[in-house]
């Protein structure tokens, strides 16, 4: 199976890079059990070292971003798009993110064929990440600035709704916005230093929440969220 098909090459791009994007594939996602093929092809066409100032773009862990953030390792990143996949599958899914960060998760949704709105409190992180996004070819991305656990409003319902940040309950502005018909909404809950992965799945008026992998984020800053 092909998992390394490369839709669009930025011209700074070199064969070492692919190199390097193909092993994280391999050993980093699939053989952690994560073999969805458009998920492996996605994270195999995103440059991740366009999202990211470090040697390290590749390596099994997270990386500083500017303003205390964050870029998850890309196992945790994958963890959570398989977690969120919408039913009928991403392409032409509308897709919440809260926590814009360096644009990456974004990067992966918009390759899935998703149409996204992603959220960031920082605004000098949100223009990087605009930056970022379109010399990797992905303009089509909605970024906006604010508080994310507000939501979006505007943009909803969405079949999916991934937070790259730990709030200590779920939003409850996020659930409302997601989708009757099965919409999907995945975040790290917990306290600051420990929090599990949840996944909050809408049908109709019932919601049906189940927890997974212990994982640590930054904290999720805003009215539903942590406080400053």
């Amino acid at each position: 199976m092909d998992w390394f098909r490369l839709r669009r090459r930025p011209r700074d791009e070199t064969e070492p890079m692919d190199s390097a994007r193909s092993r994280m594939v391999h050993e980093q996602i699939a053989s952690r059990g994560l073999t969805d093929p458009e998920l492996l092809r996605a994270f195999g066409a995103v440059p991740r070292h366009l999202f990211v100032e470090s040697e390290y773009a590749y390596a099994d862990e997270a990386l500083p971003l500017p303003a205390g953030q964050t870029i998850s390792q890309p196992y945790i990143v994958a963890l959570m798009t398989d977690a969120a996949r919408p039913a009928s599958g991403w392409r032409g899914a509308r897709v919440l993110e809260i926590g814009t960060g360096s644009g990456y998760q974004a990067a992966i949704l918009a390759e899935l064929g998703a149409d996204v709105v992603s959220v960031e409190r920082h605004a000098e992180l949100s223009g990087e990440a605009a930056r970022r996004l379109a010399k990797a070819g992905y303009e089509g991305v909605r970024l906006v600035v604010g508080d994310g656990t507000r939501g979006w409003p505007a943009g909803s319902p969405y079949d999916a709704v991934i937070v790259t940040a730990a709030g200590p309950s779920v939003p409850r502005p996020l659930v409302d916005q997601l989708s009757p018909e099965g919409g999907k909404l995945v975040i790290p809950v917990g306290v600051r230093v420990h929090q599990e992965l949840t996944v909050v799945e809408r049908r109709g008026s019932e919601l049906v929440s189940s927890r997974r992998d212990p994982v640590v984020f930054v904290p999720l800053i805003g009215e539903y969220g942590f406080g400053e």
